[in-house]
């Protein structure tokens, strides 16, 4: 029975790239949806379930074949009794489950010859595909579903009384759906940040239009208000991206309206750099048939304007240390200045992102307070009161070559601040964190370096959130996201940001003392485990830059989740703290 089943998959496999391909021609000028290939009546049809095949193997066979989208999950259907295609809900969004799952019978199960059986579907949740956006979404919890069949007329088991919606294990999921990185901005419009979704996989030469048109919708629904668009509200595509003749990706526009040049600009970045995933040809830019700009009429990535520069340090920026309550180079050096000499008690530091200028909690009698200033530089004392301050952390200054005038904090675990410099010194001013001092106690906080999202450890969990600024300056913290729960619970310690939409987190687990974990939960990868003793009580990270890691033992660098960490040069001391700028 299994090799007839693995031969029948062969088939399947074979026969799904023809309707694929038929379903890739385009054919219309009208925008596409984003699953052009449900509801396909031309498809063909799909092979009947192995003869004989029992209930529990039919439930298995058909959650799989629920990972399948296809011609309106074709697959899947042809598990259900006709009654049950024809209610089978398939429009709402797909619940992602762990690829181990059970089919279990249930007690009221009857004889063999029994012509009805219940089937229950037990499993753990792991998200779901927001279809608003197409963004995946973290969904927790165990799942258990009953599942109702019947024999039909020719004595074979069918599905009679499907599930409420459709459940698709991860490795299906992953399988038959494609990351893929939509870019907004910033709201001051610097820097271009990336915005993950998940598109179907075929028919792959249907991505690019699917992915403009997500591009043309704006940003996740977790992430509006902290992003922006250069694209004109209600802007749709003219007619399907596609290739011309002059092998270039083609992308006309319509509804665009009058754009300023500068706007025209943004809009090609945008759209240039969320194809760049999916394609490596050149990119014309059209609006009404015409090029965007009268500029340029071909794009690649290296063309357009990212903002990179200032979320990257720059390449003399080799990451600070904190060690005996002092500031120090990681060679060992003391740095120049106050904070490095000794003159305070350094609890904790941050350097910001150009790289001149220092904000430092230091010991105060037996409170901490915050110290900001130029890094060689006596540092202003900051008018805030706390029992307990957490790492600062500096926003972007948004313009290349100007010092940043924001840096954050938490005071006691619950209440964000942020310290803005001003005519009259450095004034703090709160954060609305309230989604996220719900969660628990807040006892690290990182702002991405482009601003837009911070990561967290609230309650040892690994939180990310919108940093959302609103028009009267107002600024507030939304939709958090605990991520990868099941692996890292409780254990997170330090954490920073590898990339814009990478955070590494460091943890009191043996299994996992560093991991590496993409914003929206849905991967994590483990750093190698060799040299490293838990708890690692510090670790930082930038893009280019080697992740640096301390234990017990001392200061470890690795460039990659394969690499062995290697022993640092520098010795320090236990509870020493590494840090990037940002």
């Amino acid at each position: 029975m299994r090799s007839f089943r693995k031969a029948l998959l062969v088939l399947l496999l074979g026969v799904l790239p023809v309707a694929a391909g038929c379903a890739a021609i385009p054919t219309q000028t009208s925008p596409i949806p984003v699953n052009p290939s449900a509801g396909n009546a031309s498809a063909v049809a799909a092979p009947e379930p192995v003869e004989g095949i029992d209930p529990l193997t039919l439930v298995r066979e058909f959650v799989n074949a629920a990972a399948n989208p296809e011609n309106d999950y074709a697959a899947a259907r042809a598990y259900l009794t006709p009654e049950a295609e024809k209610t089978w809900d398939t429009k709402g969004a797909p619940a992602i489950i762990e690829t181990t799952f059970n089919t279990v019978p249930t007690a009221a199960a009857a004889d063999d010859d029994d012509e009805q059986r219940t089937v229950l579907l037990q499993g753990k949740n792991v998200g779901r595909l927001q279809l608003e956006d197409n963004s995946f979404v973290q969904l927790l919890g165990n799942l258990e579903t009953p599942i109702g069949l019947q024999r039909d007329d020719q004595d074979q088991w069918r599905i009679s009384e499907p599930p409420d919606g459709i459940f698709v294990p991860l490795a299906g999921f992953q399988q038959n759906y494609r990351r893929v990185t939509l870019y907004f901005y910033d709201q001051d419009f610097g820097v271009l940040v990336p915005d993950p979704r998940w598109v179907v996989v075929a028919p792959s030469t249907s991505i690019p239009s699917r992915v403009v048109n997500l591009l043309l919708k704006g940003p996740a629904v977790g992430m509006r208000g902290a992003l922006s668009t250069a694209v004109p509200n209600g802007a749709a595509q003219r007619k399907n991206t596609a290739e011309n003749d002059n092998g270039a990706l083609e992308v006309d526009l319509t509804k665009v309206g009058d754009i300023t040049a500068a706007a025209a600009r943004r809009i090609v970045a945008q759209v240039v750099k969320s194809l760049a995933g999916v394609t490596s040809s050149r990119i014309r830019v059209l609006v009404e048939g015409q090029p965007i700009s009268a500029d340029q009429e071909e794009w690649r990535p290296a063309d357009v304007q990212t903002g990179e520069a200032l979320t990257t340090p720059a390449a003399g920026l080799t990451g600070l240390l904190v060690e005996n309550r002092r500031v120090r180079q990681v060679n060992g050096d003391p740095l120049p200045g106050p904070a490095g000499q000794g003159a305070y008690e350094v609890l904790s530091a941050a350097q910001s992102m150009d790289g001149s200028q220092l904000a430092v909690v230091v010991r105060a009698g037996a409170s901490p307070r915050l110290r900001v200033g130029g890094v060689q530089s006596d540092l202003a004392q900051v008018d805030l009161v706390a029992n307990t301050l957490t790492r600062p952390t500096w926003l972007l200054s948004g313009r290349q070559d100007e010092p940043s005038s924001e840096v954050w904090t938490v005071v006691d675990g619950t209440d964000v601040v942020r310290v803005i410099r001003t005519d009259n010194g450095w004034t703090a001013s709160a954060v609305n964190a309230s989604e996220l001092s719900l969660i628990g106690k807040i006892t690290e906080l990182r702002l991405s370096r482009d601003g837009t999202r911070v990561a967290a450890v609230v309650d040892g969990k690994l939180i990310v959130a919108a940093v959302v600024r609103g028009q009267d300056s107002a600024v507030s913290l939304r939709a958090p996201r605990n991520l990868q729960p099941s692996v890292l619970g409780t254990s997170a310690l330090s954490l920073d940001w590898l990339a814009q939409d990478v955070v590494v987190a460091s943890t009191s687990l043996a299994a996992w003392p560093i991991a590496k974990v993409n914003i929206d939960g849905l991967r994590i990868e483990r750093y190698n485990t060799s040299n490293l003793t838990v708890p690692v009580g510090s670790v930082t990270a930038a893009p280019g830059r080697n992740v640096l890691a301390v234990d017990q033992s001392g200061l470890w660098s690795a460039g990659d989740v394969g690499d062995v960490w290697r022993a640092s040069a520098t010795a320090v001391a236990p509870g020493t703290q590494a840090f990037y700028p940002g």
